[in-house]
């Protein structure tokens, strides 16, 4: 039994999901609501988003805020707690199981290499190159990426 293409109608469902993750990532959001809101239940919504976008929608959250909280890091004006918690995460461990799957190392690590690694580059271009990983997790051997 295999996954129905992606119809229009739902594409428009999905869309305004991800984009309410996009703008929302900070707060508390789940599934169900996000399900609620375009209704639809929250095993359809995950099957369909998965299908159109690589991912489940819980997933995409978790890589929103990772992708933030790198930003924070590199800013090095919070800790890591703080940092958790401004992106919206409730679980440092979570948040740091999820960030070392996605970046190859763990948030204080990523934050102390980001200093020195990153100095003197422009932020549009460190956004761009340290942008998290997406649909698979970071590879576990090779240099680490900043």
């Amino acid at each position: 039994m295999g996954s129905r293409p992606v119809d229009v109608r739902d594409l428009v469902l999905l869309r305004r999901v991800r984009d309410r993750i996009d703008r929302e990532y900070a707060q508390p959001l789940n599934v169900e609501a996000l399900a609620r809101d375009v209704h639809m239940s929250a095993g359809h919504l995950s099957r369909r988003f998965r299908e159109a976008y690589g991912e489940p929608p819980y997933r995409y959250l978790m890589t929103r805020r990772v992708e933030r909280a790198m930003t924070l890091l590199r800013r090095g004006d919070l800790s890591v707690t703080d940092v958790c918690f401004e992106v919206g995460c409730t679980s440092l461990g979570t948040f740091s199981t999820r960030f070392h799957e996605l970046v190859g190392m763990s948030p204080s690590e990523y934050r102390r290499r980001a200093a020195e690694d990153m100095r003197g580059v422009p932020p549009c271009v460190v956004k761009q190159v340290t942008r998290p990983i997406r649909n698979r997790e970071a590879p576990p051997a090779g240099p680490p990426v900043p």
